[in-house]
Parts: structure tokens; sequence; C-alpha cells
């Protein structure tokens, strides 16, 4: 019987953990990207395998969406666009609800996970050490997408503008997060405020903790994803009336929705086909993803371009060590 949950634990203890050299491609260019991939045509994603025997046809496909707080939740969500993808590709399907981002990756660096959504800022990560290739987004009929990184105080809190944080407790969520920390890293600075020096930085683990953290009153504000807290307030999880928005940024791109290098080529026409095709109306997955009306194609290069830059602005580097620093 086919278990994702066994293949993906040993994804996550070992995937990380044997040498590359071995497995290099002969290759002139590598980029930023393990030396396990190629990036020949200089597009930033692993090149699919030249040799034939080393692309993937699986009978069954693995998909896991990015880490939330209630995966059952997300697991019946997804429920409709499973069936879908199924039927399109003529594969078997399963959802698994990973635990972690660096799980994650792990996973589809290991070859047990073909099809995932990962966070804006784990993006790059999964790019870079597990091969994935980014192609598609949520987005609206117009084409636009995104979300904004939103600070929030309690309702009552003297907190009015950015430079009140000094001498405060904030929730950051995790080293990996892009709204939830390298994003205010890169930009609180000008805004008069500079996280782990004028205010002391907590990691809540998610945006759902830290949202939850500032309603309680464990925190005295947070920065977290717009997309998040919205469907949080929508589910009924915390009163909008408790908290307060103290500053917004421009948006950013949402989960890249990806599959791995080195699937074969026409799975990944199906894999697409099924992404573009699907229509969200009247599913669960519309009503959870509020002004979504279907998927987007996009590219690594083009619409990652700002959040490589943020990364950039705070040293980060694709590596292991800097994933499992979150």
């Amino acid at each position: 019987m086919f278990s994702p949950d066994k293949y993906l634990g040993a994804a996550v203890s070992v995937a990380l953990a044997f040498g590359s050299a071995a497995h290099a491609q002969d290759c002139p260019d590598h980029g930023d990207l393990d030396p396990i991939y190629c990036d020949s045509d200089g597009d930033l994603v692993a090149d699919a395998p030249t040799d034939e025997s080393e692309l993937v046809d699986p009978d069954t496909l693995v998909f896991a969406y990015t880490p939330v707080e209630d995966p059952a939740v997300y697991e019946d969500i997804w429920d409709p666009f499973i069936e879908h993808l199924s039927e399109v590709t003529g594969k078997k399907v399963q959802f698994f609800a990973v635990q972690s981002n660096s799980a994650e990756v792990e996973a589809m660096r290991s070859g047990r996970l073909h099809i995932a959504g990962f966070s804006t800022g784990p993006t790059p990560f999964a790019v870079n050490l597990a091969g994935a290739v980014p192609f598609a987004l949520m987005g609206s009929d117009d084409g636009r997408f995104g979300y904004t990184l939103q600070v929030f105080t309690q309702a009552d809190s003297d907190i009015q503008e950015m430079s009140d944080l000094a001498g405060k407790r904030v929730a950051h969520t995790s080293p990996t997060s892009n709204s939830g920390n390298q994003a205010p890293r890169a930009l609180f600075p000008a805004l008069g405020v500079v996280p782990d020096e004028d205010y002391e930085v907590i990691y809540s683990g998610s945006h759902d903790q830290s949202m939850l953290g500032v309603v309680a009153g464990d925190y005295d504000a947070a920065p977290v994803a717009s997309e998040v807290v919205d469907r949080m307030a929508e589910r009924g999880l915390y009163d909008p009336a408790d908290v307060r928005v103290i500053w917004e940024s421009e948006p950013f791109p949402t989960t890249s929705y990806t599959y791995a290098h080195n699937l074969a080529p026409d799975l990944k026409e199906k894999i697409e086909e099924a992404f573009f095709s699907f229509d969200f109306a009247g599913t669960a997955l519309g009503e959870e993803f509020e002004g979504v009306s279907k998927f987007i194609p996009i590219t690594y290069n083009d619409q990652w371009a700002v959040i490589r830059e943020i990364q950039q602005a705070n040293g980060v580097s694709y590596t292991p060590e800097d994933l499992a620093a979150e």
C-alpha cells in the first residue's frame, strides 16, 4: 500500500544528508542551484535530465500544499482539485500535509514529492535545493495576483506607526518566510525600525500563530501575510475588531505551484493542463481563496525577482543550513 507518510518521513531525515558530487550533472553552469542540478539555459531553474532514463513518470503523484495551521482542513479544501488533477493526468494523486517548509523542500529533493505549493519565501530554496520548477500562481480573471505584508497590533495598543515598535515584542514567523521575516528585515529599517536591534524578534512558527498571539496579547505586533489572516478571519479564528493594521507593503507573489524538474515531459504538460483548466467556481478551493478564480502561468525568473532581491539584502544563501534555520 502506498504510504506518503513513510516516504516523506524518510525524505526529511536523509534528503539533504547525502553528498551531491556523485549526482552532479556535467554542465557548465549551475548558477545558484545545487550541483546536482544544471541550468544550461540560464532561466534559474533546474533543467530536465538529458538522460531519458532519469525521467520520472510515477503511477501515483504526491501533491503537497504549503504548511498551514490546520492541515486536515486544507486536505478537504484541495479535494476537488485533486480529483481534477487525477482525471487530467490519468494518475492516482495523493495529498500530503507537510509539517514544515524544510520537510516540503527535502521531500521534493528526495524524489518523493512531485507537485507542490511552496510559500513565497521558501520557493527559492525549493528551486535551488530541490529542483522545483514554479509554473503557476493563483490569480484573478484579469491576471492579477499577490498578497501584502501587513503589520498588526492590538486595536487598543499605543503602537500607531512603525517606529513605535521600538522596545516591543514582535512575532516573526520563521527565518525563511518572506512576509513573516525576510521582507520585514529588508524593508523595516527604511521605516525607522530595525528587527533584533530596535525590537525583540520572537519566532512564532507560522502566520496563524503570529496573528493569534497578537490577539491574545502574547506579542505586541506581528508582520503577517494578508492572504493568511484574511482566511483566518473568514473562518472566525479571530475578530478583526480586536486588531489594527499599522503598515502595509506593496504586493508580493503568492504561493508558487511547482513540479519536480525530472518529471517526464508529457506528464509536465498534463499537470500544467490540469492547473490551467481548473475552474474554482463553486468549489471549496474557490471559497477558501476569495478573489481567486484560476491558476495563471508564471516563471520563477520574473515573478520571484523581488523576492530574490529581498533575500539577497538579508544575506540569504540557498543552502541546507539556511533552510534548516527556520
